[in-house]
Formats: C-alpha cells, sequence, structure tokens
C-alpha cells in the first residue's frame, strides 16, 4: 500500500486512546511514536475490515447488535474500505486540543466507524480484543500469501518445464565439488529444480492448512464474555475451523514462522539456480547468455554485462532467513498468552512473503530469457575425463570387481593427462594393455550418447528416463 494511504489511515481516529480510561496522564510522544504499528501494519486494512463485517454478523446473531444496527455497521465499514482503496479519507480531525494518531489500523478503522455513526460504532469491539482480532487478521493475510506464493511457484516450474522440453538433446557436464563429473542433459540439470519446486509447493500447502484456523472469538486470552457462535464466525470468513484454546489462539504464531521456513527454503532453492546462472553466464563458463533486457552494465567498465539481478536474488535469500530468524527470537521464551512482542511478526513476515514473491518472479524471467550455448555445453561435457566413470563400469560389466576397475580406469586417466590425450582419443590397443577385457564394443561407451544411455534407471539422464520425467512433471 503506498505511503499516501497510510497517511490518510493516519487520519482516521483523532480522540483518547481507546485503553486511556486508567491513566491520567497523555502518553510520551516518543513511546506513543516508539509502541504505534500503523505504519506497518496499515496494509492489513481489507483483512480487519473483512474481519470486522463478519464479527458485527457473530454479535447480530448473539443479540448484541440489532438488525438494524448491524447493517449500519456494515454499510460503514465497506465505506471505510473504499474511502482507504481510493485514498480518499477526510482530513485529521482535532479533538481536545490535540491530534492523536491512531495506534494500529485496529484503532483506526474503529475510530473512523465512530465518527462516522456516533456510539454505535463502539459497539463493535463487544468481546473481542485487539489480540484475537490482529491474530486473525494475519492469519487472513497468510492464507492469501500462500495463494500468490504458490502461483509464482508454478509460473517458475512452468518456466523451467519450458526450458527443459526444449534442451531434451542438450549435453552438460555434471558436477560434483565443482569439479566435472559426469556428463548430464541440460534438461535433466533444470528438472533438479523443479523437483526442489514442487517440495516448495507441497510445503506451502501443509502452511496454508495450519494457517487455516480462526482465533476470533478468543477475545484478549479467556475467551468473549458474550455468546459468539466461533464456528459460524469462522465459516463466514472462510477458515476450516476455529481455534480450540483461547489462549493459544492470540499467542500463537507458528503458522508465521512455518510460512518463513517456507519462504526461506524457496529463497534456497532460488539462490542456488540464481548462482548457477551467475556462472554459467562468465566468460569462464560462457554456457549461457541473458538478453540486455535482463542484464546491468558497469558505470566504469564499458565491456561489462552483469547478471545483477541473479546476483541480488542469491544474496536475498540471507534477508528472508534473517526474517525467520528475528521471528523465532521474538516467540523463544515468550511467556502466554499474548505480549506486545508480537507486534514484530508483521514486519518480517510481510518482508519475508514481499521479498520471496518479487524474487520467484524475478527468476522465472531470468530462466525464459536464458540462451543456452549447445556447443560449449558439449565440449565441456567430455572434457574433464567425465567418461572415466563409464569406462570402470564397462570392465565391471565385464565382470571386474568394481574396485579393481576403478584403479585401472584411474591409471588411464593418468597416462592421458601425461599424453594430453582424451580418454576418447585412445586407441582399443591402448586401452587393452590396461585390461584385455576392453573389446572392440568400448568404443559406443566412450561418446557422450553412451555415457547417458547407460544411466537408464529411475531418475537418471538416460533420454528416455528424462523424457518420461518431463511427461510425468508436465501431468
Amino acid at each position: 500500500m503506498g505511503g499516501a494511504v497510510k497517511t490518510q489511515i493516519e487520519g482516521l481516529a483523532l480522540s483518547e486512546q481507546p485503553w486511556g480510561g486508567r491513566f491520567g496522564a497523555e502518553p510520551d510522544p516518543l513511546i506513543e511514536r516508539f509502541t504505534s504499528s500503523l505504519a506497518v501494519d496499515s496494509r492489513l486494512f481489507r483483512e480487519d475490515i473483512a474481519g470486522s463485517r463478519a464479527y458485527a454478523k457473530a454479535l447480530l446473531a448473539a443479540g448484541v447488535l440489532t438488525g438494524d444496527e448491524q447493517q449500519k455497521i456494515d454499510r460503514g465499514l465497506q465505506e471505510i474500505a473504499a474511502e482507504i482503496e481510493s485514498e480518499a479519507l477526510p482530513p485529521p480531525l482535532v479533538g481536545e486540543g490535540r491530534v492523536a494518531a491512531p495506534e494500529d489500523i485496529h484503532m483506526a478503522v474503529e475510530a473512523r466507524l465512530t465518527e462516522k455513526m456516533g456510539p454505535l460504532g463502539g459497539k463493535l469491539h463487544t468481546g473481542r480484543s485487539r489480540n484475537d482480532q490482529v491474530a486473525t487478521d494475519l492469519r487472513l493475510y497468510s492464507k492469501a500469501a500462500v495463494r500468490e506464493l504458490q502461483a509464482a511457484v508454478v509460473e517458475l516450474q512452468t518456466a523451467l518445464l519450458q526450458r527443459a522440453k526444449e534442451q531434451v538433446a542438450t549435453v552438460m557436464p555434471g558436477y560434483t565439488h565443482t569439479q566435472r563429473a559426469q556428463p548430464v542433459l541440460l534438461s535433466h540439470h533444470l528438472l533438479a529444480y523443479l523437483e526442489m519446486l514442487l517440495r516448495d509447493a507441497g510445503r506451502l500447502a501443509d502452511t496454508a492448512q495450519r494457517a487455516d484456523v480462526s482465533p476470533l472469538g478468543a477475545g484478549a486470552l479467556a475467551g468473549s464474555g458474550f455468546p459468539i457462535d466461533r464456528e459460524a464466525l469462522a465459516s463466514d470468513l472462510g477458515f476450516g475451523q476455529a481455534s480450540a484454546n483461547s489462549i493459544d489462539a492470540v499467542a500463537d504464531r507458528d503458522f508465521v514462522i512455518e510460512l518463513l521456513s517456507v519462504c526461506s527454503l524457496v529463497m534456497l532453492h532460488l539462490s542456488r539456480l540464481c548462482g548457477e546462472i551467475v556462472l554459467w553466464t562468465s566468460l569462464e563458463f560462457s554456457f549461457a547468455s541473458l538478453p540486455d533486457a535482463l542484464a546491468s552494465g558497469s558505470s566504469m567498465m564499458p565491456n561489462k554485462k552483469n547478471p545483477c539481478a541473479a546476483e541480488l536474488v542469491r544474496a536475498k535469500s540471507g534477508r528472508v532467513a534473517g526474517d525467520l530468524v528475528a521471528m523465532l527470537m521474538v516467540l523463544k521464551g515468550l511467556p502466554l498468552a499474548y505480549n506486545r512482542d508480537l507486534q514484530e511478526d508483521k514486519e518480517a513476515l510481510f518482508d519475508g512473503v514481499d521479498t520471496t514473491l518479487t524474487c520467484l518472479r524475478v527468476t522465472a524471467r531470468l530462466v525464459q530469457g536464458l540462451r543456452f550455448d549447445e556447443e560449449k555445453m558439449r565440449a565441456a561435457a567430455i572434457g574433464g575425463y567425465t567418461l572415466a566413470t563409464e569406462l570402470a563400469d564397462y570392465l565391471s560389466r565385464k565382470g571386474l570387481p568394481f574396485r579393481e576397475a576403478h584403479r585401472i580406469v584411474g591409471r588411464l586417466v593418468a597416462g592421458a593427462l601425461a599424453a594430453h590425450k582424451g580418454l576418447e582419443d585412445l586407441s582399443l590397443a591402448e586401452l587393452q594393455t590396461a585390461s584385455p577385457l576392453f573389446l572392440a564394443d568400448v568404443g559406443t561407451h566412450l561418446t557422450l550418447e553412451g555415457a547417458l544411455a547407460s544411466r537408464d534407471v529411475l531418475g537418471g539422464t538416460a533420454p528416455a528416463r528424462v523424457r518420461e520425467a518431463l511427461a510425468h512433471v508436465e501431468a
């Protein structure tokens, strides 16, 4: 939400603080500013108004409001929502010689409602606390955030799947320890990231399930003093169930930690992918390039074309992990039930979700735009003696114990290195000096296609298996 809307919300209410009856002095301005959360929680105005509209109906069913009162409150809340959306709120009112900004979005909406309809606006909070109110708002937000994250994950999955389908014949070196290891298909490599995202999607679904619990009606901590039908209220707000314990309802922020945990894992996966994009687009690798629109330049060096977006995604994984750790520390050792410490939950959650959403969309754009150099990748795939394992497996298929086969091929590699040859350049006679088990058919194994085809197991990089995996993921 824009700064203009926040400024308008700050002008919603201009009266004494709602808890001021017990106090004999005005709040210290420094403390008032320090404890205010309106600058952060103002973005929850839609959730807050939705919760209040549903709660007014629950008060009607409980006999607290008449039908006419409930309808007036409902119209007033809808008008406030429209005012905030259109940034057309009235200017601040001055009361009792001072301007008092509302402490949070809940008080801002309530004060504006009271301004519009007088004492009736104050009846809305009957049996309700900001403790169950904010927990409800945050759960509604979290459910919506999960849906947005799921859509962004699908967007990246779709981009990866499309590129994998295009590159089903492209060979590249697979790596361990950042050293060339064995040849793999580029599509197989891209599908590895898609598998990570499939797990992320499953975790998001789990998180949504545990966020789908309504705290409204739990009051400050002990439950409402009015006959609120909490199950009907939960259903009206689209929750699957109402919370079972009023203390846990207002104190629980596990769902925030879960969502931030999933965001952190998503960001770790994006960081790994973007880290490879940075490597692949370097001159040293030259496996791929980015179109000019997705890259950045240098203010000093005219030759530079930098993958800055990928580098920033890689860096922002630490930011989201920091949001998770911050929230863990807020809850550590926190006694029941509600404590003002929990005000810190929203800034961490909003930042974690916003950052992850943006990075998912940016990474999808980068994946869509990558231009692969298939010849460069193929040349690298056979360099570094990547066919050595295939030779060792060949001898094992002839009955030689693998450890002995490994030793023999290791000596062949050492000899080829000294002669500045590749394994594929060795003649049959040279191979047979190492082992008589090498026969004429070994030539079919000293090719990239032969090495790939031999990895014909579930999850392997054989072309048939990769096409099978592509079809499975697409389905």
